[in-house]
């Protein structure tokens, strides 16, 4: 089992504002005069109350729940988590820096595939590790992190941390549950594997018995971002063994998800059946699309996610087309690390279907497929 830092195994750091909800459920009942806390419940909000409404300004007083419980209990029921292996933050993007100030130090060795989700290099960079990275297999119909190859840096530089996100970003790649377990199983028993799973939702095994598995060594992240829509509300959470979670709560920014943004995540987690007509909408757009550009001759490579990712002949001439789309007021993502530099992300979404939206880009794929 990995280690943690040695300055988080002794009693401290404790959080020093648990906030009013826990105390509440530490004491068994309520606390009706917040005399205390130095929120402004005086504040009228006139403003905000006349944009938003009454019902939303409420939840935007007082510091939120620190536990996040009810969200908790939500993703418990809806998903089969044990509660206690769960943790809520400020999005996938938080946890993974939550995950790095947990349990990396500044000069240890983290891992990665050369171009996946590149915020993983960005916070790692920032807390000081030394980040070794690994291209990606490419293979007609395959673009994808190198297990093996991620495997071999974890040994060779004795590595703190490897991170893998699955389905991948930006390929859409999905490994499989038996090579992420036989990766955990062979990585050296003192390195972590941080999971990003913030597009889990999309894949087809979604509610598998391996989707609630507690995996030692091994923290999970997952987003409200994507098949949720609630990117802009900053919510995330992620599952782990407890003992990891207790470590990661002694550094984590304890109001960092705001009373506003649980309560409008415990509404959209009531009304599950939304997210699940979301989810099956976005499948049969991620096909139409996937077909459409097969059909002009592009290779689109097999996805997982909310996207599809169009691997072109060159950097040079996705770089170009890029830029031509977003001249056009059409924005795509385009990797910025060099070694994925030939490829186009496109998301799944009812506007990308709408016809000529890409002509910029169906020109130059049937030119270059006539050529071939």
């Amino acid at each position: 089992m990995p280690r943690f830092p040695d300055h988080l195994t002794g009693p401290g750091p404790s959080n020093p504002f648990p906030g009013i909800k826990v105390l509440e459920r530490r004491i068994g009942r309520e606390i009706p005069h917040r005399l205390g806390s130095n929120e402004g419940l005086d504040m009228p909000h006139r403003a905000l109350r006349e944009r938003f409404g009454d019902a939303m300004v409420e939840h935007v007083y007082c510091y939120g729940d620190s536990e996040a419980l009810g969200v908790r209990q939500r993703l418990a029921s809806l998903y089969g988590l044990p509660l206690e292996t769960t943790l809520v933050d400020a999005g996938a993007d938080s946890l993974i820096a939550l995950a790095l100030r947990t349990v990396a130090t500044p000069g240890c060795t983290v891992v990665s595939a050369s171009g996946t989700y590149p915020t993983f290099g960005y916070f790692a960079q920032g807390q000081g590790c030394h980040l070794v990275e690994r291209s990606y297999q490419e293979a007609p119909g395959l673009l994808s992190p190198d297990l093996e190859a991620l495997l071999a840096s974890a040994h060779e530089h004795r590595a703190r941390l490897v991170y893998v996100a699955n389905p991948d970003n930006p390929s859409g790649h999905l490994h499989s549950d038996e090579e992420i377990r036989r990766l955990r199983a062979e990585l050296p028993d003192d390195c972590w594997l941080l999971l990003d799973e913030a597009y889990h939702d999309f894949r087809d095994d979604a509610d598998s018995p391996f989707s609630r598995e507690v995996l030692p060594g091994v923290i999970r992240l997952r987003t409200l971002s994507k098949a949720h829509g609630l990117a802009g509300m900053r919510i995330g959470y992620a599952i782990a063994e407890p003992e990891t979670l207790a470590m990661m709560m002694k550094v984590r920014i304890h109001y960092a998800v705001s009373a506003l943004t649980l309560a409008v995540a415990e509404t959209v987690l009531d009304h599950h059946s939304e997210v699940e007509a979301h989810i099956r909408d976005v499948k049969q757009r991620r096909q139409r699309l996937a077909r459409h550009f097969h059909d002009l001759g592009a290779e689109v490579l097999p996805s997982a996610t909310n996207f599809i990712a169009i691997r072109l002949p060159s950097a040079e001439l996705a770089g170009r087309l890029n830029q031509e789309l977003l001249e056009a007021g059409r924005l795509i993502a385009r990797p910025a690390h060099p070694d994925l530099g030939h490829v186009l992300r496109i998301t799944a979404v009812e506007d990308a279907l709408v016809p000529g939206r890409f002509e910029i880009l169906e020109r130059a794929i049937m030119k270059n497929s006539a050529q071939r």
